[in-house]
């Protein structure tokens, strides 16, 4: 862990903090950095995605302690890009629901351009792609044959989403909206999914366009189950916990305590969520008032921190990571082996979710790709 204590590491874990809540947050005469430290600061934001919220916090430090000009115009650029991907796939989100409206359907908005309406500064969150669940099967199926009368080429991924491009983004149509694999919490999330009232929210540019995202309890379980997912396969990185951390604070007066609580324990999330929770508070800066209850005891968050820092966005960055795998045994022997690899952790914080996850796989039926 001590090589997390580096300048760049600190400074990563600085700025994003003082980007995340737009504060000033104090340096413990952390600067000035280096050129080269500022490199590898860029570096890292890039690799875990979270190069808009590090921008943003270099607004809370004083300009004598600014990057080197040329990277300054390095991040500038990059940001510009975030933005106009952003733009893109806003336009096209609203665009498909459009469409899927004239035929009177109305899928909910999982993640993504949703949890972005959660920060202060939507359009420097890094998005990746849309992801939407229809509540029926009927509703699912009758969406996907409009995507091919309007051209789109939609195939089927292992976990039966739906999957296609639309203008250029990534499009994927979940079965599940929220993913759990042990059957018991898989039921009991049916159900709260089958009786919540949608939260509609609309995107700056698009205010005429209505988009229905899950309820807060449903929403914050969605976002917790979908880092665990990523964290006991191929990795997960800093802009999944910004999104978690995000949700917390503005979902914050919607939400019933007491009912995440009994939710995560009657899951067998209890353990996992008390670690994400440590993670939140002690390397985001998120109050602990803004967690949806109080932890019984304190965890030391070491080993998330471990597990995100090794591999950036979704593990992508990992030194195992196979470069270049086209063949479907390739990519699942490589999930399976990133499994075993996080097995003493996945066991350790949320052991009845690991076990079901890996029996799934073993079947072919899922995969740890988004």
């Amino acid at each position: 862990m001590m090589r997390y204590q580096t300048k760049p590491y600190r400074a990563l874990f600085h700025l994003l903090k003082a980007g995340l809540w737009e504060q000033r947050i104090e340096s413990e005469q952390l600067f000035p950095l280096t050129a080269s430290e500022w490199q590898s600061v860029f570096l890292l934001a890039q690799q875990q995605t979270v190069l808009g919220i590090t921008y943003r916090g270099l607004d809370y430090i004083p300009e004598q302690y600014f990057p080197p000009q040329e990277l300054i115009m390095r991040w500038v650029a990059e940001i510009g890009r975030i933005e106009e991907r952003n733009y893109d796939s806003n336009h096209s989100l609203v665009e498909l629901l459009k469409l899927f409206g004239k035929e009177g359907l109305q899928p909910i908005l999982q993640k993504g351009q949703g949890v972005a309406t959660f920060y202060d500064r939507p359009l420097l969150r890094t998005c990746g792609d849309i992801d939407l669940w229809f509540p029926t099967h009927e509703e699912a199926d009758r969406a996907a044959e409009l995507v091919k009368l309007h051209g789109g080429s939609v195939h089927k991924a292992p976990d039966g989403s739906r999957c296609y491009m639309w203008r250029g983004i990534e499009v994927e149509h979940h079965p599940d909206l929220v993913d759990l694999q042990a059957p018991m919490a898989k039921r009991k999330a049916q159900r709260m999914v089958a009786e919540m009232t949608p939260i509609m929210v609309t995107l700056p540019e698009h205010p005429e366009t209505a988009i229905a995202t899950p309820s807060a309890e449903v929403n914050l379980l969605l976002l917790n189950t979908h880092i665990l997912k990523h964290a006991i396969g191929w990795g997960v990185g800093l802009r999944q916990m910004c999104d978690m951390a995000r949700a917390y604070y503005s979902l914050h007066e919607r939400v019933d305590g007491e009912l995440i609580r009994s939710l995560y324990a009657k899951s067998g999330l209890r353990r996992w969520s008390r670690l994400l929770h440590a993670f939140l508070v002690d390397y985001l800066g998120l109050e602990v008032d803004y967690l949806p209850y109080r932890e019984s005891q304190p965890t030391s968050a070491e080993p998330l921190l471990e597990v995100v820092m090794r591999g950036g966005n979704f593990g992508h960055f990992a030194a195992d990571r196979m470069a270049n795998v086209d063949r479907i045994w390739q990519r699942k022997w490589h999930t399976a082996t990133s499994f075993v690899k996080n097995c003493s952790f996945s066991l350790r914080c949320a052991p009845k979710e690991a076990m079901w996850r890996v029996w799934q796989l073993a079947l072919g039926q899922i995969g740890w790709q988004r």
